[in-house]
This record gives C-alpha cells, structure tokens and sequence, in this order.
C-alpha cells in the first residue's frame, strides 16, 4: 500500500512539472552520461541543465540558494568546457588528463566544517528545512564540482554520497520524483567511477 502511494506521489509529481523542471532532468542526465563517458559537451548539457535550474527554483519555487548554486554550476560549466579542450598540439598541451588526489583528508575537514558553519546560520536565521544535511551537501557539491573540472578521479565517489544525501533529504520532503532522479544519479556515478578508473590505469605513470 505505501509502495502505492509513493509511486501514484511520482506520478502527480511528474504530470505537475513545469517545461523548465523537464529540461532541467532531462538536460542533468545527458550530462552526467557525458561525463561518465569523458565527453567533453557533457559541459553544454550541464550548462542548460543548470540554467533551467536556476530560473526554475528561482521563479517557480522562490529557492534563491539554490538558485544561485545553480548560477555558480552555469559558470563552473565553461571552466569546465576550457579545462577539457585540446589546447594545443605540443604534449604539455594536451587534453587534461584523469588524475588522483591526496588531500582528501583536507576537503572532508573543510568540507564539513563550512557545511556546519552554513548550517548552523540557516538554522538559527532562516525557516529552512534540514539546514545542516542541505548545507553539507551543498558544500561538498561544490567542491566536487571543481574535482570534476580538473578530472580528479574520485569526485564521483563524492558524488556518490553526495546523491544518497539528496535522496534521504528529497525523500523526507515529499519529493519522490527527484529522489527517484538521483537514484539514477548514484547508479551513473558508480559507472563513471569505473569507466574513469580504467582510463586512469592506462595512462603513463607521469600523468597520474
């Protein structure tokens, strides 16, 4: 009876959604498959995905952080887009190769001490609903975003978590149509995981 229910609430959510909510998912998962798949214009579906974001949360929802993190992915995007491109036909110009990164210990310290300074603020100054996860994960999702921009191997690990937050947070919210879209999320991140860890393997120790 309540797995019913739950889907009967994804589908009114569906069949509620506004054209820019639409683009936006549709937009978002052609990105994450591009990026998945090292695809360079994963950036220019990011960057539509994110602009329907944007204005979306911001004129549909009155979501002003959210849209403004979305407005920060937009310009992340064409950093992104440069980062990737072929700058040249020298071999220190190269297409930005996967690398692994040592510091993980710093981002998690500094991750959740952001996270817990923002949530603290949300908490005791605003009406915002489970201000210290949204923080948190609002934070790491940034951080992550720029792992991804300069190909850091394991930001889709970060992603990972980052998704299985959302989908507890969307879910004790009433939102079943977007955890349903980060359940994809998550299986997608695990395939981009493996499928950049096998590049990464194969590329000659310096570039590593």
């Amino acid at each position: 009876m309540e797995q019913t229910s739950i889907l009967e609430a994804i589908q009114t959510a569906a069949q509620a959604l506004h054209w820019s909510e639409i683009g936006a998912v549709v937009f978002g998962l052609i990105y994450i498959i591009f990026a998945a798949r090292e695809n360079i214009w994963c950036w220019f579906w990011g960057i539509l995905s994110c602009s329907l974001w944007a204005w979306a949360t911001w004129q549909l929802y009155d979501l002003y952080a959210d849209a403004l993190l979305n407005l920060f992915y937009v310009a992340m995007g064409f950093v992104g887009w440069y980062q990737w491109q072929n700058k040249g036909n020298t071999k220190e110009q190269t297409i930005i190769q996967v690398k692994n990164w040592p510091f993980h210990l710093v981002v998690l310290a500094g991750g959740f001490l952001l996270g817990g300074l923002f949530g603290y603020f949300f908490d005791q100054y605003t009406a915002a609903a489970a201000t210290y996860l949204d923080a948190v994960t609002t934070v790491f999702a940034i951080i992550t975003t720029f792992m991804v921009v300069y190909k850091i191997l394991e930001n889709w690990l970060y992603w990972i978590v980052i998704d299985i937050a959302y989908i507890y947070l969307y879910i004790g919210r009433g939102g079943y149509l977007f955890a349903t879209l980060y359940m994809l999320y998550v299986v997608i991140a695990i395939i981009g995981f493996y499928q950049w860890y096998g590049k990464y393997k194969v590329q000659p120790n310096n570039l590593r």
